[in-house]
């Protein structure tokens, strides 16, 4: 994701490295906090740290007060000095009306000091990438030496303010009890924003001038900023059983953790079918002026472009009378997994008598694998995506397998676009195509067409696993075909907004919860006693809109 021309550069930074925030909603420390079951202790812990964090900002903006050139940037920031100093007196006092006691004597913990030790490193001058004279002796130089100080403060205030908001999107009206809510109430408030809006505007203003070198370096200060801020959180000690990360209550050596996906526009960006039409259309010269014995005849780039065309509307236009089709069933009051799969039947008629079109029109036909290969190493993943399976891959105490199961027409595809990323996924449930001596002969060998079909992969693993011990097993979906194993797993998570998949779910009782709100449940159902095993279908589903909250949810920060 680029830095998005949105607003100055504070506003452009916050959304590129946005993803990075979303860790610290999923950490023990915050979604205990959010639940209201925090341990106190944890909670007196976490803002005892405040007073070094206060501390180091004063004289940040000490330092960076006297590096600035322009009178009304000296201002600003005097005010933002006074404010951390007013604060930091009062804090004691403070704390005392949220019904909380600092303890006599706090330590810095060592999240705390690395933070607070690379804001003032950077404060003083102590910068990567930069190489200052001894004394910082040019206007120009103080300048950017005080923007660099504001981007390693900005995302602490921003990030402090998108955990309070988050909490407070989720409070119950009829629920009085949370004992954090003056401190939330306190994040959230119009000075705190007008705070960070300080920050903001001061570090827009004080990069106007700076090359692209430099603003290079304001946009890594800030990132390793947010990722030491999130490193803090996800530090904070707990003295309670948490559900989160997802991976780590369960005891490797007793359980087993299987992780399924779907893969065209849940770990991809395009749908496979495209790239495989774009590979035919752009091969299709070369079939014809270089013709061998082991080629098959071909069509030509035309005639495929219009074929596939067709191929695609008629695709489309039937899906959608799918869809309608399902919609007519009776809408049910409670979940009902049986009708539902009744349903879906359709579906997986509709997905084989597509397929079968594919085949007799021939469009497959004359594909060389080495270019599928190539095809598949370019292929762009979703943000975080990969990010999350080299993870899983390189945790050697990790119990946990992985599987995709795919409707795509090509699991050398999928092969490829996950080993030209050091992802050593070998267990793709996909369809194959036919070869002859590499070349597609346009048939298609068929494995996993329709719903049912993945659902029967997906009960043959769980089953073969279930065998070695206790099992779970998360799968990760976006379309209407993976409604099946996303409701028969013990965590099924949807990525992204499919319209259909909502719409047939709602249709069938199906719930969908924004996966945060469904943890922060779950953690106060665990500390009051009720019930959160994760174990059996629930016909809950979690929402989620990146695969940095799958990231944070199961592994963690």
């Amino acid at each position: 994701m680029g830095v998005e021309a949105v607003g100055g550069i504070a506003r452009r930074l916050w959304i590129k490295f946005r993803d990075e925030s979303v860790f610290t909603l999923y950490t023990p420390f915050v979604v205990c906090l959010a639940s209201g079951v925090l341990d106190p202790q944890s909670f007196v812990h976490c803002i005892s740290q405040d007073a070094y964090f206060l501390r180091a900002f004063a004289h940040a903006y000490e330092l960076a007060e006297e590096y600035a050139d322009d009178d009304d940037d000296k201002i600003a920031i005097r005010k933002l000095r006074k404010r951390a100093l007013k604060k930091l007196n009062k804090y004691d006092e403070t704390v005392r009306e949220w019904g909380f006691e600092l303890p006599s004597e706090s330590i810095s913990d060592n999240a705390t000091v690395k933070y607070t030790d690379f804001l003032l490193a950077t404060a003083s001058g102590t910068v990567e990438g930069e190489k200052f004279r001894v004394k910082i002796a040019t206007p120009f130089e103080k300048t950017k030496l005080a923007a660099y100080t504001l981007a390693a403060i900005g995302p602490c205030l921003r990030l402090y303010a998108f955990i309070s908001k988050e909490i407070l999107a989720l409070e119950d009206p009829d629920q009085s009890g949370h004992i954090y809510k003056k401190w939330v109430d306190s994040l959230s408030s119009q000075k705190f924003e007008e705070a960070a809006l300080q920050i903001d505007d001061l570090l827009d203003r004080l990069t106007i001038s700076l090359t692209g070198e430099e603003l290079n370096i304001i946009e890594k200060l800030y990132h390793q900023s947010m990722k030491l801020e999130v490193k803090f959180f996800s530090d904070q000690p707990i003295l309670q059983q948490t559900i989160v990360p997802f991976s780590q209550p369960h005891d490797p050596a007793e359980s087993n953790l299987s992780i399924f996906c779907d893969f065209d526009m849940t770990c991809t960006a395009i749908d496979s079918s495209a790239l495989l039409a774009e590979i035919a259309i752009r091969t299709a010269p070369k079939a014809d002026m270089n013709e061998c014995e082991t080629q098959l005849p071909q069509m030509s780039s035309a005639d495929l472009r219009t074929t596939w065309g067709v191929l695609s509307s008629q695709y489309t236009e039937e899906y959608e009378q799918c869809v309608k089709s399902i919609m007519t069933i009776e809408k049910v009051e409670e979940f009902n997994y049986k009708g539902l799969c009744r349903a879906l039947e359709q579906l997986s008629s509709f997905e084989k008598r597509a397929n079968s079109r594919l085949i007799q029109s021939g469009v497959l036909k004359g594909l060389n694998l080495e270019e599928i290969k190539r095809a598949g190493e370019h292929l762009i993943l979703q943000d975080g995506c990969k990010g999350f399976f080299q993870e899983i891959v390189k945790r050697e105490n990790l119990n946990a397998d992985i599987h995709v199961l795919s409707y795509c027409w090509c699991g050398d595809l999928i092969r490829s676009a996950f080993a030209s990323r050091d992802l050593n996924v070998q267990n793709v449930h996909s369809n194959e195509l036919a070869y002859d001596e590499f070349i597609t002969t346009g048939e298609i060998i068929k494995k996993v067409e329709s719903p049912t079909e993945k659902l029967q992969a997906f009960n043959d693993i769980t089953k073969a696993r279930s065998k070695i011990g206790e099992h779970f097993t998360v799968y990760i979906g976006g379309s209407m075909g993976d409604l099946l194993c996303l409701l028969k797993a013990d965590v099924g998570i949807v990525i992204g907004s499919s319209s259909s998949l909502q719409r047939v779910g709602d249709q069938f009782g199906v719930s969908f919860v924004p996966l945060f709100s469904g943890l922060v449940k779950k953690q106060r159902d665990l500390i009051e006693g009720r019930s959160s095993n994760w174990k059996g279908p629930s016909g809950i589903l979690y929402t989620v809109s990146s695969w940095a909250e799958i990231h944070a949810f199961i592994l963690g920060a």
